[in-house]
């Protein structure tokens, strides 16, 4: 199909009043200045205008209220307990530990003691109040950390497969995760003047040459996966690079295009949908594919209807023939066949391991990514004192684990020490289950959550390892995932069970996602309580211990024999 018969009503050709407000909002932007730097100084308020909350997000920050005590503040004519969520650009979760020392301070001189390991291999800081916002901004930057592009109308952080057998294949990966990362963020200098106070430097060069005034219709992710680990969930991201490698190290890459986990309630027209591998480039090519998939999105995304605006449905809308053109007409080059890739994992290796190298890696297990202190585990502080010691990596996993990684030999008994003195030694594992669920921040400070997640999941892991334990299936592993609304941060529509938050202590369950992400899950039951989900979980893993057959994973058995209605 040609370029004129492709329907560009609702895209970039259109005049702005044609368009949808956030269109206005960003091209009138300034490349994304705004109000924030006069926002920041208003004290009669804890938050910024609505227009500034908006940009903000294209510098990794979002508005939050503490949702606890709302209704509490509303009744005494307050205003909400505003405070704001800071979002880092970790690319591949690689983190030095000057970095992790870095990132702890901040987190206890402004972040309530507390630190987010995100499902997108990032760390988040919540509860930060606005003036505490730029000296956070300023710490990262110390470090060479920044939040550029973490959240917004862009190409946001990306991920790498975390912990990879190959050692040179782990740091080549992970090296083109930074390249690629550095290569796809927004170019403006709105963010050193109004973060680290530089300067507005008069130019007469473009500032975004190739985002333009409008950036993207919408958020854009990306993500690198090495088999045969898909630990990232490839077929969920906007483009996916799937490693081929080869005896001299990674050769080239399958390509994927238009995943997307976002739905919204009641809206059929919105939906999860696993991304089209649509062929093999050489490693050289890297680049200019990334440039000719993001500038189709931009180009001929909609940008009137919000919610139809991911590129999954540029692909659905435009055809999946028309778009692979476009993207080769770009690049230059025609894709190659791809190439035979499998992926047999989704999780972390937990414990102790070693490497091809003769180092050590430590996969420690981090409940709903929760670094915090608590008095029978004080994380926080054990991770602290690691990185005083550590002279390798840490390297955060998209399950929300941490990999305390390269620890040579001579160090192990120290990190050893460590781990027992806080009760992280592994003496008891989580169990196969825990071990691999997810779940999204939610409550309280999410404002799209309708019910509870990160804060739910350790009490539901318990109840339905005791059904697993009770059907001979406590070593079964199963990816269990809550997020607390449609929106699908924790990758819920690939999971073999997931639950999606409708309302206070209600939820949609669904079953039968592809243990390995490669298969949509399906709806089960809407709206129900935990009741009725541990009845539904009780009936369905009974008949699965006494009907599987060798080896099939429970995901699998659902979709053959269907889920009892």
């Amino acid at each position: 199909m040609s370029t004129t018969q492709i329907d560009r009503s609702t895209d970039l050709s259109q005049p702005l009043d044609r368009l949808g407000p956030d269109e206005r909002l960003k091209h009138d932007s300034d490349y994304l200045r705004g109000r924030i730097a006069h926002d920041l100084i208003d004290r009669i308020t804890g938050g910024v205008t609505f227009e500034s909350n908006k940009l903000m997000k294209f510098h990794g920050i979002y508005q939050q209220d503490d949702r606890d005590i709302r209704d509490e503040r509303r009744r005494q004519k307050l205003e909400p307990a505003l405070t704001f969520m800071v979002r880092v650009r970790l690319p591949g979760g690689v983190c030095t530990p000057a970095q992790w020392l870095k990132v702890d301070e901040l987190a206890r001189a402004h972040g309530g003691d507390s630190i987010r390991l995100t499902t997108r291999q990032t760390f988040q800081f919540h509860w930060i109040v606005k003036e505490d916002i730029r000296p956070t901004i300023e710490g990262l930057h110390e470090v060479l950390l920044d939040t550029i592009a973490a959240c917004g109308d862009d190409a946001r952080g990306v991920m790498a497969t975390a912990d990879p057998a190959d050692s040179a294949i782990d740091a080549e990966i992970a090296a083109l995760s930074k390249q690629l990362s550095d290569h796809v963020i927004p170019r403006t200098r709105g963010y050193h003047e109004i973060w680290y106070g530089q300067e507005r430097v008069a130019t007469s060069e473009e500032e975004e040459p190739f985002y333009g005034k409008q950036y993207l219709p919408r958020k854009f992710k990306i993500a690198f996966a090495v088999p045969p680990s898909n630990d990232v969930d490839v077929y969920t991201q906007d483009l996916g690079f799937i490693a081929v490698v080869g005896p001299h190290g990674v050769e080239g890459f399958n390509v994927s295009i238009g995943g997307g986990m976002g739905r919204a309630d009641n809206d059929p027209d919105t939906y999860p949908r696993l991304a089209d591998v649509v062929g093999f480039i050489a490693k050289d090519r890297l680049l200019a594919c990334a440039d000719a998939v993001i500038g189709v999105q931009r180009d001929y995304g909609n940008r009137v209807h919000r919610p139809r605006a991911r590129f999954k449905y540029t692909i659905d809308d435009k055809g999946l023939a028309f778009v692979v053109g476009e993207i080769e007409r770009r690049m230059g080059a025609t894709f190659e066949p791809a190439r035979a890739t499998v992926f047999t994992a989704n999780g972390d290796r937990l414990g102790w391991h070693r490497t091809d190298r003769g180092l050590f890696n430590y996969g420690l297990h981090v409940e709903s990514g929760r670094v915090v202190d608590t008095d029978a585990t004080p994380l926080l502080r054990a991770l602290r004192e690691i990185a005083r010691v550590h002279d390798g990596h840490f390297r955060l996993t998209p399950n929300q684990n941490l990999l305390i990684a390269g620890v040579r030999p001579e160090r192990k008994a120290a990190i050893e020490a460590i781990l027992a003195e806080h009760g992280l030694a592994g003496d008891e594992a989580p169990s196969a289950l825990r071990r691999g669920a997810v779940a999204c921040v939610a409550l309280p400070t999410c404002p799209l959550a309708m019910a509870e997640a990160e804060r739910y999941l350790p009490a539901l892991i318990g109840k339905v390892d005791a059904i697993l334990a009770a059907n001979g299936l406590s070593d079964a592993p199963i990816t269990l995932r809550i997020s607390g609304c449609p929106n699908g941060c924790s990758r819920p529509y690939v999971a073999e069970i997931a639950l999606t938050g409708r309302a206070p202590g209600k939820y949609d369950l669904w079953l039968g996602g592809g243990f390995h992400g490669e298969r949509l899950n399906r709806l089960h039951s809407a709206n129900i309580g935990e009741e009725r989900i541990l009845e539904i979980l009780g009936a369905e893993l009974s008949r699965y211990a006494r009907e599987r057959l060798p080896g099939e994973r429970f995901g699998d058995f659902v979709t053959r024999v269907g889920a009892a209605a």
